[in-house]
């Protein structure tokens, strides 16, 4: 009997103190209840910041910068907040004109465009065609030619009133007369700017028209040099 009870003791101090051969030396030290325990260097994975990405944000780069033009109003005029002749203004229209010079006439028609980009200070863009109609001379017959030019003109307008202003402009461009090669054109022009009704601009003016171009022919030979002619136009526009 003692034996039996001998032998029972030292089997269980056996299995206490001689850990199975599946156990591990992380389960004895662990304690269940105690949550995860860190192994090796670090900190714990609580206490670090929270993941985030690295990429970093692009600079932004400069926009070109343009300057803001003068547009284009609307409603100039009568009723309206803008006045002939104030920045932003644009006026459309045409006239048309009779030029003299020595043994020939020229009939011309010329449409307008102007956009006021300063108080006052207008650039436009003039077309004209012209038609001349050349005497005949020293037994040699007459004859007809047709010009074209195209003119970009600056012109200041002075207010006299508020339906009155004084112009003057210098027009610069191309000519091309019939049966020539195309040349330089210089016309200045100076007149009245009459307002008439709502928004409509009356415009008698005189010009002096040059150009390179400056030989009309006919079947019998050249029988004039044309470079400076005067004439008388009368415009009507209308401003928006």
């Amino acid at each position: 009997m003692k034996t039996v009870i001998l032998t029972l003791t030292l089997s269980t101090i056996a299995f206490v103190a001689i850990p199975s051969s599946s156990a591990s030396a992380e389960d004895i030290v662990r304690d269940p209840t105690a949550g995860p325990t860190t192994v090796g260097p670090g900190a714990n994975p609580g206490d670090l910041p929270p993941p985030r990405s690295d990429n970093d944000a692009q600079p932004m780069v400069a926009a070109p910068m343009a300057a803001n033009g003068p547009g284009i109003t609307s409603q100039a005029g009568v009723g309206g907040t803008q006045a002939y002749g104030r920045v932003g203004v644009l006026e459309l229209g045409g006239s048309a004109g009779l030029t003299i010079a020595n043994s020939f006439n020229r009939v011309e028609l010329a449409p307008f465009v102007g956009l006021f980009i300063a108080d006052n200070l207008q650039l436009s863009v003039i077309g004209v065609y012209s038609r001349f109609n050349v005497d005949g001379k020293n037994g040699v017959a007459g004859n007809t030619a047709t010009e074209f030019k195209l003119l970009l003109e600056p012109s200041y307008h002075l207010p006299l009133s508020q339906t009155l202003f004084v112009f003057g402009g210098v027009g610069a461009g191309v000519a091309y007369l019939s049966q020539q090669e195309t040349g330089f054109a210089l016309q200045p022009r100076f007149g009245l700017n009459v307002l008439v009704g709502r928004s409509g601009i009356l415009t008698p003016s005189f010009n002096v028209a040059y150009s390179t171009v400056d030989a009309v022919t006919t079947p019998g030979g050249t029988v004039l040099g044309v470079q400076t002619s005067y004439g008388i136009n009368i415009g009507y526009t209308v401003m928006y």
